[in-house]
């Protein structure tokens, strides 16, 4: 029983995404969120999607503001940039690192896991999100981590 428990939770959530129109006049229930500008906004992806009160981040690897730069200095140096994109995407859509739920992490090195739970530790603190790990072959633009995460983020106006 137990295992099924993260089934009916993943179900409970697709089903509540795609329940028939149920907002305000002029509101749709999902949003594609776009990057605002800057060289992520070519890209073939939303930064975020937002289903009801949720937003869903795309991931995030340690760019530099603006650019497909990974910020330089290894591990340490792209996690924090990575979590600071986070940082800025929760903002920009009215939620917050306080308000993650869920973040399921990629690493292309698994000998990196210390180092990037410290960087980790850092932005979270006391209530940590739920969380996924695994190694990944490869990474876009050869990064060493990828994050992605889900967020409370009440829809505006409620």
């Amino acid at each position: 029983m137990a295992r099924s428990v993260p089934v009916l939770v993943l179900l409970l959530i697709l089903a509540l995404a795609c329940a028939p129109e149920t907002a305000p006049p002029g509101r749709t229930t999902i949003e594609f969120l776009a990057a605002p500008s800057g060289a992520a906004r070519s890209l073939p992806f939303s930064e975020a999607a937002r289903a009801g009160d949720f937003l869903f981040l795309s991931g995030q690897v340690g760019t530099l503001p603006g650019t497909l730069q990974l910020a330089p200095g290894g591990i340490e140096a792209e996690a924090g940039q990575a979590m600071e994109n986070i940082r800025a995407v929760l903002e920009r859509h009215g939620s917050s690192l306080h308000h993650v739920v869920k973040c399921t992490v990629f690493l292309a090195d698994m000998r990196d896991w210390p180092a990037f739970n410290e960087v980790y530790r850092q932005y979270f603190k006391g209530n940590f999100p739920a969380r996924s790990a695994l190694g990944a072959s490869g990474l876009a633009l050869g990064a060493r981590v990828e994050i992605e995460c889900i967020a409370f983020a009440p829809a505006p106006g409620r």
